[in-house]
């Protein structure tokens, strides 16, 4: 009923009093609200694999148990490392290279944290890292979901040959990407800059990222034709519509992106590690390999207190928006 009456307000060839634009505009934000009230409840609706009914049984019972304890056991498997990052910041040198090695720390030295934060210098590179992570999330989303939208719902001609293009690099190992990337940030073409030991030489290698494509084309995918058909007879152009009607509607995707674009920007090494020579500019990652480098007399449980802080907000930020991170994957269909 809603569509008959707003394909009615819609009729091209009829002359349109000004009650009758208002009455359109109405009806086209109650049709956007229920599109987006329908994108809510199936993102609250999640279903399991198996039934309560087909539990039932003793074999799917004893299977369905049998899977469980072992994804338990992978679960537990990969607290080892962090637990023994976490107590060997808390043990002596001597402590930590003796044979056998000891579980708990005899004498905990509690202290180690805080003589790492002061020491290492911690607050300059988590800075960093912070800063870096931010030019990243707002370059890739800016890139990300216009090229998105353009693949997604505008008519370019050769669409199907950029689209390949931008997925085929799917396909290969970044690290080919390396020495072609450090020549150009050496020397911009046209321009002749260098962007060595600058965070610009970091986020703009980043800026395209075909994963972030690939997910919201995926979502603008789902995105009614009708909702654009709709604003674009109402005079919207194709920047209102990315606007206020794609970019609104996308924010589970738009999350999705953030969260992964943070954790990839913060855990990043190898990159950085070439482009920031000036220990200024590092972030924590890099600062905490050149500091075991530099200081080889510094006590190694202060490097585990230094990566034990390093691992500390990956974790809670995904502790916090788990469930938005897992409904965002369901909505992009990349499940398995």
């Amino acid at each position: 009923m809603k569509m008959d009456h707003f394909e009615t307000l819609h009729r091209p060839d009829e002359q349109e009093p000004a009650a009758v634009a208002g009455q359109r505009w109405r009806a086209w934000r109650l049709l956007l609200a229920t599109r987006r009230s329908s994108a809510e409840t199936m993102v609250s609706s999640e279903r399991t694999l198996i039934s309560p009914l087909m539990l039932r049984r003793p074999l799917v019972r004893a299977l369905y148990w049998g899977v469980f304890s072992l994804l338990l056991l992978g679960t537990v498997t990969t607290f080892g490392p962090l637990y023994w990052m976490v107590s060997g910041a808390l043990k002596s040198n001597v402590e930590i290279f003796q044979t056998p090695p000891t579980f708990w720390p005899t004498h905990p030295q509690w202290s180690n944290y805080s003589n790492a934060w002061q020491i290492l210098q911690l607050p300059l590179y988590m800075c960093n890292s912070l800063l870096l992570a931010i030019g990243a999330v707002v370059l890739q989303l800016l890139v990300s979901a216009t090229a998105a939208y353009a693949l997604s719902k505008l008519r370019l001609r050769g669409k199907n040959a950029l689209q390949f293009a931008f997925f085929a690099t799917l396909m290969v190992p970044s690290v080919v990407y390396l020495i072609p990337q450090f020549v150009n940030i050496s020397d911009l073409p046209l321009i002749h800059v260098s962007l060595i030991n600058s965070w610009a030489g970091v986020w703009l290698p980043e800026a395209a990222n075909a994963f972030n494509i690939l997910v919201l084309k995926s979502f603008f995918d789902t995105i009614p034709s009708e909702l654009i058909d709709a604003a674009r007879l109402d005079g919207a152009s194709s920047w209102q519509v990315f606007t206020r009607i794609v970019l609104p509607l996308s924010r589970p995707a738009l999350a999705v992106i953030t969260i992964f674009t943070v954790i990839a920007s913060w855990k990043d090494f190898l990159w950085p590690l070439l482009v920031l020579s000036n220990s200024n500019l590092q972030p924590l990652l890099v600062a905490l390999y050149h500091e075991s480098g530099l200081n080889a007399n510094l006590p190694f449980s202060y490097l585990m207190a230094g990566l034990v802080f390093a691992s500390i907000p990956p974790i809670l930020l995904f502790l916090l928006f788990q469930r938005q991170i897992i409904r965002g994957v369901n909505l992009t269909g990349l499940k398995g």
